[in-house]
């Protein structure tokens, strides 16, 4: 059953509203995953006008990666549901002016803006008197740059929203891959007895980026690759990987487990940070054979910055079932590649009958794709055929492709999946506050301690893998980075 409602997206004008949310929407109406009576409003300050604004709706729709096409007859049904809204969302009477328009449905509010403008808008919502207890509210990252900020952007909303009203988007998890590492774990009985420190030697989470910090120079100086990704978009897919099996398939029952972890994790400070991270700040070299300037040489850049655009961590979860088993992630902008894996390394074999190098058997590895090419590949050693006299061995990959296994279903976008939740009012893929609180709060250490300590980014060619010593922090536990492959 589909649920009425109307969304209404603040900030509607916006370079996210129309490289992914209105693809997104069309998309669900191409699938009749809208309600027939729900709109679509773009709340903005009049920079277009109507027919322009929907000229550039579908301009972005057609370049979506995940919109195979876009049919005249589909794309006129679904700008019935399109309206243009000109005003200003801080303005409770501008506010009100909009319900009018739009009828007494159930409404979603995705706040496509600055997070600075959170509460004024929030507070026009509540002095306009739209705010029922069925209204939703989807607010985008960046959720402060700390603890304190955090707790100060969330006050605001609290001020006018109740938690279960409020849908903390991170469009990493929704993701089909993501998701479907809760079916991985636990619809699997042969990883279950596996997924701990008696058989994983350790896991690696890797998100690397080809383009640099151009275009957004400024914003992502005032956030780095630590609060920019880790705090977020690495820690979630850490939660998710090393969670325990829910009481129930319910959002807050799975929230749970992931706060579970997020506080068991080892705090990194001033004590630790020289051991456990490293950073690093691309400077000037080479991506897919084109030359691309330094971070501090990208257009609106500052002479100088101590910003990091790449991070690396050794991080540990302190309870019983990954006591003793490293989780190193890293993330970087100008690396040598754009991808995102999970990579379940298990221990190697405890003996051994064929006489073989002992590192030839350290090979059993579940490598977990995100991007590109979404899948799932179980590398394991089998003999090499012939008649040799000798035992030859050689690793292996069963590879599960998610565009060839599942080559009659269409992988949505992200957006596609998490706005569709919000209209069913599912917030399991959704971060709730006390998650927040703790990734903010481990995350805090680590900066507090770089400070103390002067920790500066290191140096590392664009189109590198990172700093040198990113392979160093793996390399001194007698361990090495998966390197990735096309």
């Amino acid at each position: 059953m589909l649920n009425i409602c109307n969304i209404v997206i603040v900030g509607g004008e916006g370079d996210l509203a129309f490289r992914k949310l209105y693809p997104a929407l069309y998309s669900l109406h191409k699938e009749n995953l809208l309600a027939d009576c729900t709109k679509v409003v773009g709340f903005g300050r009049g920079k277009f006008s109507y027919e322009d604004f929907l000229t550039n709706m579908r301009k972005w729709t057609e370049a979506s990666d995940y919109v195979k096409s876009v049919d005249d007859e589909s794309w006129a049904s679904f700008s019935e549901r399109i309206m243009h809204f000109n005003g200003d969302a801080t303005s409770a009477k501008d506010i009100k002016r909009l319900q009018k328009e739009m009828g007494p449905e159930e409404i979603v509010f995705y706040l496509s803006t600055p997070p600075s403008i959170f509460a004024p808008i929030c507070k026009a919502m509540g002095e306009a008197g739209v705010v029922t207890d069925s209204t939703r509210l989807v607010v985008e990252k960046p959720l402060g740059e700390s603890l304190a900020s955090f707790n100060v952007i969330n006050d605001t909303l609290f001020e006018t929203f109740e938690e279960h009203q409020i849908y903390r988007i991170d469009h990493y998890l929704g993701k089909e891959t993501v998701q479907n590492l809760l079916a991985l774990r636990f619809a699997n009985i042969f990883f279950e007895p596996l997924w701990n420190r008696n058989y994983i030697d350790h896991v690696q989470v890797t998100v690397a980026e080809s383009v640099g910090a151009g275009g957004r120079w400024n914003y992502y100086d005032e956030s780095g690759a630590l609060r920019d990704m880790v705090q977020n978009h690495l820690l979630q897919l850490v939660c998710l990987v090393a969670m325990e099996f829910p009481a129930r398939n319910e959002a807050d029952d799975i929230r749970d487990e992931k706060l579970k972890i997020i506080r068991c994790l080892k705090p990194i400070d001033a004590s630790s940070v020289h051991t456990h991270t490293v950073r690093g700040q691309y400077a000037r070299g080479s991506v897919d054979n084109k030359l691309v300037p330094g971070y501090v040489e990208e257009k609106d850049a500052k002479a100088k910055s101590n910003t990091e655009t790449f991070v690396a961590i050794k991080a540990e979860i302190e309870n019983n079932r990954w006591q003793g088993v490293p989780f190193y992630l890293r993330t970087g902008k100008r690396m040598a590649d754009r991808y995102s894996e999970i990579v379940i390394q298990f221990k190697p074999v405890i003996f051994k009958f064929i006489d073989v190098d002992p590192n030839a058997l350290n090979n059993n590895q579940l490598v977990i794709r995100l991007q590109p090419n979404e899948g799932i590949e179980m590398k394991m050693m089998n003999k090499v055929p012939g008649l040799n006299e000798s035992m030859d061995l050689q690793n292996v990959g069963l590879n599960l492709s998610f565009e060839e296994a599942f080559e009659d279903h269409r992988s949505p976008s992200a957006y596609e999946r998490l706005i569709l939740d919000v209209t069913r009012g599912d917030q399991t893929l959704f971060m709730r506050s006390d998650e927040l609180r703790g990734a903010w709060e481990w995350v805090d250490g680590m900066i507090d301690g770089w400070e103390a300590t002067r920790q500066l980014p290191q140096k590392y060619k664009a189109g590198s893998n990172g700093p040198d010593d990113a392979l160093g922090l793996l390399i001194k536990d007698g361990r090495k980075w998966q390197d990735f492959e096309a």
